[in-house]
C-alpha cells in the first residue's frame, strides 16, 4: 500500500509498504479522507516528543472497514467510520472518572501508531476497546466525518468553559478551529459571538465561512475597548483564545467579564510559553482560566451527531483537495493560512 512516510523532520517520502493485517481486537480501515491539522504541520517541521521516526502521520481520519481481527463483534467490513485519534487507556485515575481526555497513559494514532496519510490504517485494540471507532450515519460524508475530530476538541473546550445560553462569547483567532468555536457557541445558545483576528486576509476568509455578530481586526482596532462597548462595560462571559499567541491570551484576560471564563485553546510556542498576568484581575473579577488540549472518544461521537443533525455544518470548511502523492505541497499550502481545511485523499 502507498503511504506518506515521515522519515525525519522535513523528510517526507511517498513509498510502498505491506498492507497490514488486523490482529485480534483490531480493525483495518481503507482510508477515504485524512484532513490536515495544524499539528501535522508542526510535526513535519519540528517532530514531536511522542513520535519515533519513521512514522505515517495524519489523525483526522475517515474510511471504510475492510477487515476485522478476531473477537470483533461490533464492527464488520463495509462499515463507514470516523476514528477518534486520542486513545485513552481506560484504566487510569482519569479514565475511571470519565475524563478520558486527561488519560495518564494517553496515546495517539499518527504518533504511537501509523496514521491516516496512507491507503490503509490499522486501528489498534486499545482504541477499539475504548470507543475510538465511530460509525458514520448515512447522511455524513467521509469528508464531513473527518472534521468530527477538530469539532470534538472544540466541544471539549466549551464544556470545560461552560459556554451557555445567553453568553457573549469572544473567539480570538479565525482559523478553522476559531470558526468552529463560533458555530458551536451559537448552536449552544450564545446571544452574541465575536471573532478577533490580526490578519485581514484570515478575517475575510472567516467572514465567508461563519456567521457571527462582529468581526474585529485587532491590528487596526482596539478589541478590548470594542468588547467592553458591546457588553455595556461588562466584558465577555467567555473568551476562547484559538491561536498560539501570548498577547492574545493577555488581551483575553483584560476583556473577560466578572465571573467569566477564559479558555487557552491554542498552546504557546515552547520557546515562549510565558505571559504577563495581572493576577489582581482574577482576584477582583473572580474569573477563571481554563486550558484545553484535545478531546475524548465521546466528544468525537457527539461531534458526528451534531454534524448529522445539521446543527454544525462543516462541509463549507473544506476548501482544497490533494492526493496523497502531493502531501508536502498540501502542507505548504496549509501553512499559508489561505485555506480553511485541506483534505488528503489517498
Amino acid at each position: 500500500m502507498k503511504v506518506a512516510l515521515l522519515e525525519d523532520i522535513e523528510k517526507l517520502k511517498i513509498t510502498e509498504i505491506a498492507t497490514p493485517k488486523p490482529q485480534a481486537g483490531e480493525v483495518l480501515i481503507k482510508v477515504e479522507v485524512c484532513a490536515i491539522c495544524g499539528t501535522d504541520i508542526k510535526v513535519f517541521h519540528h517532530g514531536h516528543r511522542l513520535i519515533t521516526f519513521p512514522r505515517v502521520t495524519g489523525h483526522e481520519v475517515t474510511g471504510e472497514i475492510t477487515a476485522v481481527g478476531e473477537n470483533i463483534s461490533r464492527y464488520k467490513p463495509g462499515n463507514r467510520v470516523a476514528v477518534a485519534p486520542a486513545v485513552p487507556c481506560g484504566d487510569c485515575y482519569y479514565c475511571h472518572r470519565g475524563k478520558q481526555a486527561m488519560c495518564e497513559n494517553l496515546q495517539a494514532i499518527g504518533y504511537f501508531w501509523n496514521g491516516g496519510f496512507a491507503e490503509y490504517m490499522i486501528v489498534p485494540k486499545v482504541a477499539v476497546d475504548n470507543g475510538c471507532v465511530n460509525i458514520l450515519p448515512d447522511n455524513v460524508s467521509f469528508e464531513e466525518g473527518a472534521l468530527a475530530e477538530p469539532l470534538a476538541c472544540v466541544i471539549n473546550a466549551q464544556e470545560l468553559s461552560n459556554v451557555g445560553i445567553g453568553d457573549t462569547v469572544v473567539i480570538i483567532g479565525t482559523g478553522p478551529m476559531g470558526c468552529l468555536h463560533a458555530e458551536l457557541a451559537r448552536a449552544i445558545g450564545a446571544t452574541k459571538t465575536v471573532m478577533i483576528e490580526v490578519s485581514e486576509e484570515r478575517l475575510e476568509l472567516a467572514k465567508k465561512t461563519v456567521e457571527t455578530d462582529l468581526f474585529i481586526n485587532s491590528r487596526e482596532q482596539d478589541s478590548i475597548k470594542l468588547i467592553k462597548e458591546l457588553t455595556h462595560g461588562r466584558g465577555a462571559d467567555k473568551v476562547i483564545v484559538a491561536c498560539g499567541v501570548g498577547k492574545a491570551q493577555q488581551d483575553a484576560i483584560e476583556m473577560v467579564a466578572n465571573l467569566g471564563n477564559v479558555n487557552f485553546f491554542g498552546g504557546l510556542p515552547k520557546d515562549k510559553p510565558y505571559i504577563q498576568l495581572d493576577s489582581n484581575i482574577l482576584h477582583y473579577k473572580e474569573c477563571s482560566i481554563t486550558g484545553t488540549h484535545g478531546s475524548s472518544p465521546c466528544h468525537n461521537q457527539i461531534a458526528i451527531d451534531l454534524i448529522s443533525s445539521g446543527k454544525i455544518k462543516v462541509k463549507k470548511y473544506i476548501t482544497k483537495h490533494y492526493k496523497l502523492d502531493n502531501l508536502e505541497e498540501a502542507i505548504a499550502r496549509a501553512e499559508t493560512g489561505k485555506e480553511m481545511k485541506i483534505i488528503i485523499k489517498p
